[in-house]
């Protein structure tokens, strides 16, 4: 028992470190290229439902956006409150905004990837830029910065969509979440091996949509229109990352943990359908973690090696800080690193609890 629990330990301990050393310092070391300048005209488009709040509150920022040529398409989906009002006066305000308005029905329910297909159709621009309705450009350069990359061989680029800060322990776990996910897919990014995207912040060509008929290979699944897009579209060559801090996204967090893991069990059920090879990094990591943590306990109980075992978790921990200091810094997250001593191993086991209940789940919350 004892050999064994060492094992364990010496083996997760290893594969932690080389998640660390090896993916997760690519971020911290990762030099934005230098972009030539671009006027190419682009097309944002937002799909919302039930958002005239955050329409009311966040679509000026995205209209008043320091760029030549672009227009901001709105997909208002089945909304039963005021949206419509709220677009067609922010409308007669500012020319660069459509919209169109999915009308409600009861007898033929429909996701979000219906609404967003009908956005990038009706939009007139070859580039696309992507975020929702609850999120607002953390600058007026949002757009210049993101769509700069969609240069050469460039057809996606993967940005950062991050969640305003609150009071409360849920909020430092989506926020955290939300951190260690993008320095997670943003690292493997750059290292040629791009796997997921957020809507929040998106980029993309809309030949390459087409191309990919659209979302027909994952049409029937809630979730998915944007990290199952990019994963079966996204390849080493074709896609840039884009984390400057003009060109980050906010946007407004759950206040509930039950909406909060509702949210999470949507997310994780497109997981499931990710390449194969994607699935088994991700879960590699999770599960190193949580035998990270857990052998280091029973190690402590029950092997005469407990020192050394610490000695040796304690020098892990300082590099996995280091890096994710410097990853969180990256992503203007530095308030974070404190609260992820405890953070990171809660996290996983949360997450495979989120996960396990989707066994149990037939039906999936919308996507509003």
């Amino acid at each position: 028992m004892q050999w064994f629990t060492l094992a364990v330990f010496l083996v997760s301990a290893l594969v932690q470190t080389g998640y660390a050393l090896l993916v997760y310092i690519r971020l911290p070391l990762y030099r934005h290229p230098k972009k030539r300048a671009t006027g190419k005209g682009t097309s944002v488009v937002i799909c919302a439902r039930n958002e005239s709040e955050n329409l009311r509150r966040f679509l000026p920022v995205i209209l008043e956006q320091d760029y030549p040529v672009f227009e901001v398409v709105v997909v208002n989906d089945a909304s039963t409150d005021d949206s419509e009002d709220v677009l067609a006066g922010l409308a007669a305000r500012y020319s660069r905004l459509r919209y169109t308005t999915i009308p409600c029905n009861d007898q033929f329910t429909h996701g979000k990837k219906l609404a967003l297909t009908i956005g990038i159709k009706s939009a007139r621009y070859e580039s696309l830029l992507l975020t929702d309705a609850d999120c607002c450009p953390q600058s007026p350069q949002w757009i210049r910065k993101m769509i700069s990359n969609l240069t050469g061989e460039k057809k996606i680029v993967l940005g950062y969509g991050k969640y305003e800060k609150g009071k409360g322990l849920l909020n430092y776990l989506i926020r955290y979440e939300t951190v260690f996910t993008a320095i997670q897919y943003l690292s493997y990014a750059i290292r040629g091996k791009p796997y997921m995207g957020v809507g929040r912040n998106l980029a993309y060509r809309k030949s390459l949509f087409f191309e990919n008929r659209g979302f027909a290979g994952h049409y029937h699944l809630e979730s998915g229109d944007d990290d199952l897009f990019v994963n079966e579209t996204a390849t080493g060559k074709n896609t840039a990352v884009e984390f400057s801090a003009e060109s980050h996204t906010v946007s407004v967090p759950e206040t509930s943990f039950r909406d909060w893991i509702r949210q999470k069990q949507r997310h994780l059920s497109a997981g499931t359908h990710y390449r194969s090879s994607s699935r088994i990094r991700i879960a590699v990591e999770l599960v190193s973690r949580i035998l990270l943590y857990a052998s280091l306990v029973a190690v402590c109980f029950v092997s005469p090696w407990k020192w050394h075992a610490l000695i040796a978790f304690g020098a892990i921990l300082l590099v996995k800080l280091a890096i994710f200091k410097s990853g969180m810094r990256r992503l203007n997250e530095k308030d974070l690193l404190l609260p992820s001593l405890l953070l990171d191993p809660l996290m996983p086991v949360i997450l495979g609890l989120i996960w396990f209940s989707n066994i149990f789940i037939t039906r999936y919350q919308t996507w509003k």
